[in-house]
């Protein structure tokens, strides 16, 4: 009798010690908790100056973060520098963390081909060089085909009187930028820069999307 007692008692003693951490949390909420991570999608976009990407981004509902960099070329942990003399083959990107169940790719897209030139070959304005070229970097085969549609979309309705050079490639690495570029048009937005190319841009991304923005 004895040893039927020790041995239950060992049983239930290994049953409620040797369960995980998480083990009495609702089953519910751990599916909705994994649901919504699984809504966190990026984007990497060139659309010219990264200050000028990121202020207007960090603005639109349902992106999370924006984060500037470099993409597209062959060189390691490339600096600012080495990007502006235009021999490294990157691009000035913004990493775009984005809830996918407030705003889709293609809206992040909408925003992407509505707020800079798509045809101008490695230009916006007067940023002049291939780290200015207007690209997609695609993280997954889902948002090329999204990008390609739309693109070919664009280019059949005629938007721009040129087509648009807008190139669709894959993210192979994204290097961040030095830290001095983060939020660089909330932080410098009396310098001449941000009064005379940055705030433009952005003014006509909140006439446009008026809707689409964060309160």
């Amino acid at each position: 009798m004895k040893m039927k007692l020790f041995w239950a008692t060992f049983f239930v003693a290994f049953f409620v010690f040797a369960q995980p951490k998480n083990f009495n949390k609702n089953t519910t909420q751990v599916k909705l908790e994994r649901k919504m991570e699984n809504t966190i999608e990026k984007a990497v976009l060139g659309a010219g100056c990264f200050w000028c990407v990121e202020a207007i981004f960090q603005r639109l509902n349902g992106v999370i973060s924006v984060l500037p960099g470099y993409s597209g070329g062959k060189t390691e942990n490339p600096t600012y520098e080495q990007v502006c003399q235009n021999n490294t083959g990157h691009v000035e990107v913004a990493e775009i963390t984005f809830d996918s169940k407030i705003i889709s790719f293609e809206e992040i897209l909408e925003v992407f081909w509505a707020t800079h030139d798509p045809t101008t070959l490695n230009r916006q304005g007067e940023d002049v060089g291939e780290q200015y070229r207007s690209v997609i970097f695609y993280v997954n085969e889902k948002q090329k085909q999204v990008a390609t549609k739309y693109k070919n979309q664009l280019n059949n309705a005629k938007i721009w009187k040129n087509p648009i050079v807008t190139a669709i490639e894959p993210l192979n690495k994204f290097w961040p930028a030095e830290n001095y570029h983060r939020d660089y048009f909330n932080q410098n937005s009396d310098k001449a820069y941000c009064q005379l190319v940055v705030r433009p841009k952005v003014e006509k991304f909140k006439n446009k999307f008026e809707n689409k923005l964060k309160k």
